[in-house]
């Protein structure tokens, strides 16, 4: 503004008005010191001016922005100043001034209470003095009772706060009264504070659900609920609260105290990283000290999550503190410990009460609510997984150990997920002690087992202590076993040659019952799983041939002989899981898919359903390509059912994930989000956070707007993006992503910001073959600058696109886009003709393409629709480009103008009948009310009786409509009806 509009070169106030508009400007800028700071300029200039009201509004504008920043303490100096010049010159002050006046009595004497320097006597003086004037000015003691609730509240006069907060509620509202959303947030923080939780929801409620706002609210209301929904459990509310909440307060310095709420709730909900990350994001939250009672609720809250992270053994972890040291958990801790105890002492010795140290006390004491709760967000794990502590050793001598190792015998007979860990603890339980062979054979076939390909020489041992044991057949399989292991490794072809002698030596003994089906089945097994390994390296169809007879050979074998032998069971579900392989590798799918189906069904009939998990979702995938989505959702759930605590994180990620893509591809977005919550979150566990989590991400925050809640999905896409990437994930899940965002942040009002992620990922898809997805962004893209305040960035982003839909044939987004254009040029000054020629050329391609299109009947309506629209649009624009200062001729010429293009949107809706009903009488009621400015009642009466008419029920024919849209027409109708009437009296 520098040099015009009544400012000069640096940025001196020269007028009055120039002043109000700086004031208006500042008050719109980031709150902070600079926005403190130009006030303070601002009412410099002010008293240059010599008008009294000047000086009063800058103070009045000073003190708002000190208010609304950590600088709350440099308030009560204008205040003072604003206060004496009232007393002395009441008529100084206009009407507006006078209600702000007294309107921030209220913030004074609050605001006392969070400086303890400031004496209580002091502050009852100044409730007094409050009670007093407001009794004066005739206003409710509503906001007088507010403010002394708020007195005995903090110093913790139970009584007289609650006798204040009847007080309060009974009192009638009037113009004094604090906004409904600021009073529901107070009332709901006085009866958690009391522990009356579910009061206190049903209190926020409105305020919650958007109902009440206010510059500061919802933020502080979502900041309150989130700890009273934890402890009663309502997860889903909290998390949503958390991530809604913290997005509206993270920019707003003077919300010190929700953004503690915030952190709180991490260190309370197993989210300690993230506490982490919230306060590296505000580091003179740790120093500011201007309004010390929102510091001692950051300090309590820091000291609580770094305890929390001291109890996880992590007090020597470096952390986010106050500037000019590093810091570990553990320092932190102690530090703001002191700190916050100390500020809180300060209070109590001011208020003679102990209360706010007891108060703070309590915070930091609080243990966490939920070991933890997904948040959906990027998060890295403080803590490792626990680990299983291996059990006490026991003495050889003890009789613990024979039972050991009737224990792991057990386990492992039956294939029991923890039979490795079993023989381990018979190993540790058994050092020192001479054991048999065959105990010993089996400590080193699972030591083996857990070693995997390292586990080569162990296998070896086991199989020579087998053969000393007298159990040749165990041997043999064993030695199947390394093999095995060989192949994992890569040596598939060294691996076969040396099951071949092995298969050959067991088939031997099996023949003259040397050794039993068990050991037998062991080894064939063996062999076709080697042989499985090398169709994955070449499908070949004699490949294919040789894995399948040894899959059938191991059938053969087992089939019918399984009995109550849960090794043997698992053997048959196994070889059938093998055949459903080579049948999807041949391409049969149908019998794939029968064959997983009966895999998975052996293993949970023989007590094994953890096994079942990995063919489950092999068939799901092929269920999904079979077209079958209901059957693909049963064996995802069952595959998570059967898994249970035995899945791995990665694995339970990876199912969640799945099947959170088919319950949304049905529609349920609700759970589809929760699937996707849960897929994120294990992949985190699994450390796979920047590759399957990012994925998940992705997918949450679709599913999240799908359901219209847009700030948390918001929260969700933002944290995806840093991990996506075009290599790992496809640039397709990147534009997805951006766009997604770009929606959520226009609906949540961030115009600029949706832009930008629009323009970016219109900038990845331009180079992609097909350009409707690049045509779709930069059109959106320049409605979100076109709603930032940026025309000339919105006029060239519509531009870059109706070329782009120009090249795609796309007649629809061309004519949008101009017409967007034409609407832009009209704010521009001097832009009426360039708004003209653009709609002018809106309406040309319209009728090209009419004249053109061998389209099917409903690409020609729609075509008719769009003229209909843009003639009508161009009405508008003509009606609102005549300047206020026109001559009477000019603007009846270009009113002319605009009734003749609506009237030509009516005759072009009229040609579609009923489909364009709305759209033709809404041309109708404006091409009446443009009559009436012509000072034509009879065509506008006319046109009232036409809507009127076509909408039923007036001429005795026809069945009159009663929806909202033919309710609202008529009502107009009617009301231009009786007006011309009138004037044609």
């Amino acid at each position: 503004m520098s040099g015009i509009d009544g400012m000069d070169g640096n940025h001196g106030v020269t007028g009055f008005d120039a002043l109000r508009r700086a004031m208006a400007e500042n008050a719109e800028e980031p709150e902070g010191p600079a926005r403190n700071a130009r006030a303070e300029q601002l009412l410099a200039e002010a008293e240059k001016l010599n008008i009294p009201l000047a000086v009063i509004e800058a103070l009045g504008h000073q003190l708002k922005v000190y208010n609304y920043s950590s600088e709350k303490a440099k308030m009560f100096v204008p205040f003072a100043r604003l206060l004496r010049m009232w007393d002395e010159r009441p008529e100084d002050f206009d009407e507006y001034e006078t209600h702000s006046l007294h309107w921030v009595f209220k913030w004074m004497t609050t605001g006392m209470l969070d400086q303890p320097h400031i004496p209580l006597a002091a502050m009852e003086k100044w409730l007094g003095e409050m009670e007093h004037r407001y009794r004066l000015a005739g206003h409710s003691e509503r906001a007088v009772r507010s403010a002394e609730y708020s007195v005995a509240a903090h110093v913790g006069d139970l009584a007289r706060a609650e006798r204040a907060y009847a007080a309060w509620l009974a009192a009638d509202r009037d113009a004094m009264a604090d906004c409904h959303a600021c009073e529901l947030h107070e009332q709901g923080w006085w009866q958690s504070q009391r522990g009356r939780d579910e009061e206190a929801l049903e209190l926020w409620a409105p305020v919650l659900e958007g109902e009440f706002t206010c510059a500061h609210e919802p933020h502080a209301a979502l900041a309150s609920s989130l700890t009273p929904l934890l402890r009663l459990g309502r997860l889903d509310e909290a998390r949503a609260n958390h991530l809604r909440g913290f997005r509206l307060v993270r920019s707003m310095e003077s919300m010190r105290s929700a953004y503690a709420d915030h952190v709180e709730f991490c260190a309370l909900s197993g989210n300690e990283a993230r506490g982490l990350e919230l306060l590296a994001e505000r580091p003179a939250y740790f120093t500011d000290d201007g309004h010390p009672r929102s510091r001692l609720d950051f300090t309590a809250v820091v000291a609580l999550l770094m305890d929390r992270l001291t109890e996880l053994g992590l007090g020597d972890r470096p952390v986010p503190g106050p500037a000019g040291r590093s810091w570990t958990a553990a320092e932190l801790a102690a530090h703001t410990r002191a700190e916050a105890l100390a500020l809180a002492a300060r209070f109590d010795e001011r208020n003679g009460t102990t209360h706010v140290s007891e108060r703070a006390r309590a915070r930091m004491a609080q243990r966490p609510l939920v070991e933890r709760l997904p948040l959906g967000v990027r998060a890295v794990r403080t803590v490792a997984a626990a680990e299983v502590a291996p059990p006490v050793p026991v003495a050889a001598q003890e009789p613990g150990l024979p039972a050991l190792i009737a224990e792991a015998r057990r386990l492992s007979d039956t294939l029991q997920p923890n039979a490795v860990e079993a023989w381990a603890a018979v190993a540790r339980a058994a050092q020192g002690v001479e054991l048999d062979p065959r105990d010993r054979a089996e400590i080193a076939d699972h030591e083996a087992m857990d070693l995997g390909p390292e586990g080569t020489e162990l296998f070896e041992r086991a199989a020579a202590l087998y053969a000393e044991a007298g159990d040749p057949g165990e041997s043999l399989a064993a030695r199947a076993r390394a093999a095995y292991i060989r192949a994992l490794a890569g040596e598939v072809d060294e691996a076969l040659t040396v099951v071949a002698g092995l298969y050959d030596e067991v088939l031997a003994l099996y023949s003259v019952d040397d050794t039993g089906v068990r050991q037998t089945a062991s080894v064939l097994m063996s062999r076709a799983r080697i042989l499985m390994r090398r169709v994955l390296e070449a499908e070949e169809d004699a490949v294919l041939s040789e894995a399948e007879q040894a899959v059938r050979e191991v059938l053969a074998l087992v089939e019918g002989r399984t009995g109550d032998d849960v090794r043997l069971a698992a053997r048959v579900a196994e070889a059938q899981a093998m055949l459903a392989e080579l049948a999807a590798r041949a391409g049969d799918v149908e019998a794939a898919a029968e064959l997983f189906t009966w895999a998975a069904a052996g293993f949970v009939e023989a007590g094994l359903p953890w096994f079942a998990v990995e063919y489950e979702a092999r068939l799901a995938g092929l269920l999904h390509h079979l077209g079958d989505p209901a059957g693909s959702e049963r064996a995802l759930r069952a595959a998570l059912e059967h898994g249970g605590p035995h899945l791995e994180a990665i694995g339970r990620a990876q199912l969640h994930l799945q099947l959170a893509e088919v319950v949304g591809g049905r529609g349920d977005d609700e759970e589809a989000a929760e699937h996707a919550l849960e897929a994120a979150h294990w992949a985190d566990e699994a450390g796979e956070g920047p590759t399957l989590g990012a994925l998940a991400r992705h997918q949450l925050g679709g599913f999240l707007l799908r359901q219209g809640r847009w700030a948390e999905a918001a929260e969700v896409l933002e944290s995806a993006l840093p991990d996506l990437s075009a290599e790992r994930h496809g640039d397709g899940a990147v534009v997805q992503t951006q766009w997604w965002l770009g929606d959520c942040l226009s609906e949540l009002g961030e115009h600029r910001e949706a832009a930008e992620r629009r323009l970016q990922a219109a900038e990845i898809a331009r180079h992609w073959p097909e350009q409707h997805d690049h045509a779709t962004l930069a059109h959106l893209a320049a409605e979100s600058l076109g709603a930032a305040g940026l025309p000339a960035e919105a006029d060239r982003a519509y531009a870059r696109a109706g070329g782009l839909w120009r090249d795609l044939g796309n007649v629809h987004g061309l004519i949008r886009s101009l017409r967007a254009r034409a609407w832009l040029a009209l704010r521009a000054e001097d832009g009426a003709d360039a708004a003209r020629e653009l709609m002018t050329e809106a309406v040309r391609e319209c009728e090209i393409a009419l004249g053109e299109t061998q389209a099917e009947e409903e690409a020609w309506q729609r075509l008719v629709g769009e003229l209909g629209h843009t003639h009508r649009q161009f009405g508008d624009l003509l009606a609102r480009s005549v300047p206020e200062d026109a001559e009477d001729d000019s603007i009846r010429a270009v009113l002319e103008e605009s009734l003749a293009q609506v009237v030509e949107a009516i005759v072009v809706f009229a040609s579609l009948g009923d489909d364009a009903l709305d759209a033709r009488t809404g041309a109708e009621l404006a091409a009446g009310w443009l009559a009436a400015d012509l000072s034509r009642p009879a065509e506008a009466a006319a046109r009232a009786r036409a809507v009127l008419d076509a909408y039923g029920g007036t001429d005795g024919s026809g069945e009159a409509r009663d929806d909202e849209t033919a309710r609202t027409r008529r009502a107009e109708a009617g009301q231009m009806l009786g007006l011309m009437e009138e004037q044609e009296s």
